[in-house]
């Protein structure tokens, strides 16, 4: 077996593989005198069978799977050897026509080609100075998460019969919807519940319903907003026969203990400490993120070393499939698609290079990822796909998705990667001088600024 280096031109790596019909053979028939004891043929004793009536009999099969083990070997050896990491799986292209090979009438000769992975030397993230913004839980937000559970859990009663809907009450209704005289899909319902105020429904229907009364029909006729869902409706006129079956009055809900023990705490007070402490963790995450922008854009800034392409552009096709069944955003309107093909490329380009960074930094810092935390992730996100599969009509249960990702080490690094990320990231800001800084809660909600993305 030979590997000849044909190129070296920045990450890209060409090698010319050789292996000669002998050493081809003798690989075969090392591996026909291994099972030629398991093989029971007619005419011979089990085991007896010549090697060369076994060539004749399984010698073309065998040699398909010694020529996929070669090249399969050899493709990561060529690697390997020289120190050399390949960005994507190297491809292997045949010089001779296979089939001439596995019948023994030519070697086996191949090219790899495969981009490799960069060497740098990453930035020591101690010499990083970050400000991280952060900010108190106002009281005024725990009051207001009080309310909104208290909300949550808002009773109705019945009105009297004559008694007319009025806004914050519930109605129980049922309705056919028409465009241009014809139902259409989704456009029914039956012992619907509809708050009036919740703006839940299609603008201008609960509005409508305002001082109808208990076995009133009425018909609602509103129009489609232009950006509805659905394209047929969109910016169309409908009308809705309303059936009202009842209506109900919202019954004070008192904030004291008896609230909170309904949800199964000890007391109000128990209550606004777990709400306060919930915010903290949320204004906790906001705080962190900041922090990451801030930190990966610091690591953006410090590395720069050439990016293998094949990776580049495999991020950019999937940030470029999210923006083409998306709708733009206004600052996007204006600009043409090789405008916007630019802006997504350095995005794209922005997130290799961080994440070469930070798997280097991982690597050298021997981050791991604890099997406990991978599992719960890999068990949680099977849940998830389970469930989302089972809404589309399909009886998928979460140990089938378990099993799929305990066969599929690739669909299981997936999920590890952010895992990994988070890790690293964590590891720099243990190291990094951060300075805290107060600010305001509207500060702190906003996105964090910085060009690009990376998530």
């Amino acid at each position: 077996m030979e590997v000849i280096e044909k190129s070296a031109e920045g990450l890209d790596r060409r090698f010319l593989v050789k292996v000669s019909a002998a050493e081809l053979d003798e690989k075969l028939v090392a591996k026909l005198n291994e099972v030629k004891g398991q093989v029971n043929l007619k005419g011979f004793r089990k085991g007896k069978a010549p090697v060369s009536f076994l060539k004749k009999m399984y010698g073309k099969g065998m040699m398909s799977e010694i020529i996929q083990e070669v090249v399969n070997e050899t493709s990561m050896k060529a690697f390997t050897e020289r120190d050399l990491q390949p960005a994507t799986s190297p491809h292997p292209h045949f010089a001779n026509k296979i089939e001439d090979v596995i019948e023994g009438k030519a070697d086996l000769e191949f090219d790899i080609h495969a981009e490799i992975l960069p060497t740098f030397e990453p930035m020591d993230v101690s010499t990083l100075k970050l400000t991280r913004p952060v900010c108190d839980v106002p009281e005024a937000d725990v009051e207001e998460a009080l309310t909104n559970i208290a909300e949550q859990q808002q009773s109705y009663k019945a009105r009297g019969k004559t008694a007319k809907a009025k806004d914050k009450d519930m109605l129980v209704i049922d309705f056919v919807g028409r465009v241009d005289g014809e139902e259409f899909a989704g456009g029914k319902g039956e012992g619907i519940e509809l708050v009036l105020g919740s703006n839940t429904f299609i603008p201008g229907f609960e509005e409508q319903l305002v001082g109808v009364k208990t076995g009133d029909e009425t018909e609602v006729k509103v129009i489609f907003p232009e950006d509805y869902g659905s394209k047929d409706l969109a910016g169309k006129d409908a009308v809705f026969e309303v059936t009202v079956n009842e209506v109900k009055a919202p019954e004070a809900v008192e904030i004291n203990d008896e609230l909170a023990t309904k949800l199964g705490l000890e007391s109000l007070e128990d209550l606004k400490t777990r709400l306060k402490e919930r915010l903290e963790a949320d204004y906790k995450n906001l705080s962190r993120g900041h922090l990451k922008r801030a930190l990966l854009d610091k690591l953006d800034e410090a590395h720069d070393f050439e990016l293998p392409k094949g990776m580049v552009d495999a991020e950019f096709e999937q940030i470029w499939r999210q923006v083409e069944s998306s709708e733009r955003d206004e600052e996007d309107k204006d600009k043409s698609e090789d405008e916007l093909k630019e802006e997504y490329r350095k995005i794209a380009e922005r997130r290799v290079r961080l994440g070469l960074v930070l798997a280097e930094i991982g690597k050298r810092s021997e981050v791991q990822v604890p099997s406990n935390e991978l599992q719960q992730a890999i068990q949680q996100q099977a849940m998830r796909e389970s469930q989302m599969m089972q809404m589309q009509g399909q009886n998928v249960s979460p140990q089938e998705v378990l099993k799929f990702y305990q066969e599929n080490p690739a669909a299981i690094q997936q999920i590890r990667a952010p895992l990994f990320e988070e890790k690293v990231v964590d590891y720099i800001i243990e190291r990094a001088e951060i300075t805290d800084k107060t600010v305001t809660k509207e500060k702190l909600m906003e996105e964090p600024e910085g060009e690009g993305a990376f998530a």
